[in-house]
Order: structure tokens, then C-alpha cells, then sequence
């Protein structure tokens, strides 16, 4: 049991050195050597454990999932017992906005992974989009919650309105990251979509 753990950690180690140069250089600058260096280990180490570099970056991009599903996850316990649809709607959109340092450097990392895929289309290609699906598929239950509850007009396509939610805050984030709003400019365009789908509650 000992030796399993020490190999976790080891393997945690070496993915969160690459996504530590993936939020700060880009994937471009992610060699297996570059990695080794950052996570203060051996080369050699880092290519027993990840004996390709598709497989650390699969490995990477799991555990960056996983940060991401936590922090949502935190956010939804927040939005009040029991969550009502807009509240996890919220909670949700409102977590990927990058507005703090976490936030901003689950950003930064997804966007090295985007601009990974632009570049080689093959790269990662059953696994890029995996999340976006799920997160759409979870955010088109959510509304279609509220559609029937009466809190949103059921004659709008619930999946093309998550899919448009999502899109929007993505943008929203590079335009942050950008530097042409602020976190709390970005968060009030949210509401204010957000206020045209549900109502406003002022």
C-alpha cells in the first residue's frame, strides 16, 4: 500500500509541474524535459511514469478536470440548501469566470490545452471536448428544471441556451485574462443574461 502511494504522489508530482509551465508558458514550452526540471526529478523518472508525452498530458488534463469539479462543486454547496436551478446555474458559470488567482490559473491552463488542439487537431482528440459536453449536458437539465417550474420560458431550446451560457462565460474569461474587463464587470454581464433568462429578482 505504501509503494502505491508514493507512485501517486510521484505521478502527481510531474503532472502538476506540467501544468504548473502550461499556465505560465504554455504547452508549447511543456517538453518531458522542461517537466522533469520543474518537478525537480530525473528525466528518466519522468518518462517511466508517463512513457509518452500524450499520456502525461492526458493525465494532467484529468487532474485539472478534477480542480475544476471541486471548485464547482464548492460553489454549488454555497448557493443555498436546497440549490434551486438558477443557483446552480450560477454557481456554476459563475466559478469558471476567471475572477481570483485559482479561477484565473484553471483558466490559463484550459487555454493552453485549447491552443494545443488549435494547433494539432489530432492532439488529445477523444479527450478535448469530453468536459464542454458534460458541462452543457448538466447546464441544459438545470434550465429544463426551471422550464418546468415555471421560471424560464419553455419555449426557449434549453440546450442551445447552456450552450450559448457556456460559450459566453469562455469569452468572457479570454476577456478578462485580456485585460479589456474586469472580474466584476464580467460577473455582471453574467447576471445580466442571466436576469433575461430567469427574471430578475430585483
Amino acid at each position: 500500500m505504501t509503494a502505491r502511494v508514493d507512485h501517486e504522489a510521484r505521478r502527481a508530482q510531474i503532472a502538476e509541474a506540467l501544468l504548473r509551465i502550461a499556465d505560465t508558458q504554455g504547452l508549447q514550452s511543456a517538453s518531458m524535459r522542461a517537466v522533469a526540471a520543474e518537478a525537480g526529478v530525473s528525466l528518466r523518472l519522468v518518462q517511466y511514469y508517463f512513457t509518452t508525452k500524450d499520456a502525461l498530458l492526458l493525465d494532467a488534463l484529468a487532474r485539472l478536470r478534477d480542480q475544476l469539479q471541486a471548485r464547482m462543486t464548492a460553489w454549488i454547496a454555497q448557493a443555498g440548501s436546497p440549490p434551486t436551478p438558477r443557483s446552480v446555474v450560477t454557481a456554476i458559470l459563475g466559478c469558471i469566470l476567471p475572477t481570483d488567482s485559482e479561477s484565473r490559473r484553471i483558466t490559463r491552463t484550459y487555454n493552453a490545452y485549447y491552443t494545443l488542439v488549435l494547433n494539432e487537431p489530432g492532439a488529445l482528440e477523444k479527450q478535448g471536448a469530453a468536459q464542454p459536453d458534460v458541462l452543457e449536458g448538466f447546464l441544459t437539465k438545470q434550465i429544463q428544471t426551471a422550464q418546468d417550474a415555471g421560471e424560464v420560458d419553455t419555449g426557449k431550446d434549453a440546450a442551445q441556451v447552456a450552450a450559448g451560457l457556456l460559450a459566453m462565460v469562455n469569452g468572457l474569461g479570454s476577456s478578462v485574462l485580456g485585460g479589456q474587463r474586469t472580474g466584476e464587470d464580467a460577473v455582471a454581464v453574467l447576471g445580466y443574461h442571466l436576469d433575461e433568462l430567469f427574471g430578475s429578482t430585483a
